[in-house]
């Protein structure tokens, strides 16, 4: 049976809701779906090691739920201040017959950035797949809003961890590994309010394009996500309550993304179907237009 895309999840308006940064999934109304529920495995990363930033909410989780349900251990890092959700992530995990592997701590530490690798390695003795998607997000109205210190923290989470961490993954990955980066259509079209996290989201789309190129002769392929609106605990702590009600309304299909609809590209991207896949930016967006 076929289901209407523009129906299959809630629509603007929602309830107004704060979280302070990094927020919590379980406290959101209505409740992301992470396709705890929808999600069919097939083996295609079968025998494969993930690490995933940020896995614990959001879009990472619904990666990490997906990854184990297709044969992929899991490695997930995240905030201290996020342990109620990676530990239900790594619940939804082992339910598939996976490991899970909890890495908390702050990215924006070369040291732990570092040691997420290490880790990950020491316990399964390898490392195939990268999902670069942890990010932090201020929304400002103005420039002179924006402190030094949030601009940095920006690009710390957002792009410099992101280096660390493929830098010291990639002496681990063989050939057949792959690295897939989340950026966003902000990327494309910039927000003005997100005016810090835009330039990142673009930093990140040009660092993926040029990586591919640099490791596609060790046979290590590297792609990007570029998200549009998406129904996550970004929402409830970096927009304000007229963002939220309207949030998703200005896609064509008038509604935010659930992190469930962006999980099969994230796999596809990993899987060996995906051999002659690299160096692309890959927009899960509603319709709007970002070319």
């Amino acid at each position: 049976m076929t289901t209407d895309p523009r129906d299959r999840y809630p629509k603007p308006p929602f309830e107004a809701q704060s979280q302070a940064f990094p927020g919590l999934s379980a406290r959101m109304h209505p409740q992301p779906d992470y396709g705890e529920r929808s999600y069919r495995g097939s083996g295609k990363l079968a025998g494969k090691v993930a690490l995933i930033t940020g896995g614990d909410s959001g879009i990472g989780r619904a990666v990490a739920i997906a990854y184990a349900r297709e044969g992929a251990q899991v490695a997930i890092s995240y905030l201290e201040a996020e342990s109620d959700d990676a530990d239900e992530t790594a619940r939804w995990v082992r339910d598939a017959g996976q490991e899970a592997l909890l890495l908390p701590g702050d990215i924006s530490s070369v040291e732990h950035s570092r040691s997420l690798v290490r880790d990950t390695v020491e316990r399964f003795g390898r490392l195939d797949l990268l999902v670069n998607n942890a990010a932090f997000q201020k929304t400002r109205s103005s420039i002179d809003e924006i402190t030094e210190a949030e601009w940095d923290q920006h690009f710390a989470v957002n792009i410099n961890a992101m280096f660390y961490i493929t830098k010291a993954a990639v002496p681990h990955m063989k050939p057949g590994s792959a690295i897939v980066n989340t950026s966003s259509v902000n990327a494309k079209h910039p927000m003005p309010s997100l005016l810090a996290y835009s330039a990142t989201k673009g930093a990140i789309a040009n660092f993926t394009l040029g990586l591919a190129q640099m490791l596609v002769e060790q046979g290590i392929r590297v792609n990007a996500v570029l998200p549009g609106p998406i129904w996550t605990p970004f929402i409830v702590t970096g927009m304000g309550e007229d963002s939220q009600k309207s949030f998703g309304s200005q896609a064509p299909m008038a509604r935010p993304g659930q992190p469930a609809e962006l999980a099969p590209i994230y796999v596809h991207l990993a899987s060996d179907e995906a051999s002659y896949t690299t160096g692309g930016l890959y927009p899960v967006h509603g319709g709007m237009p970002i070319y």
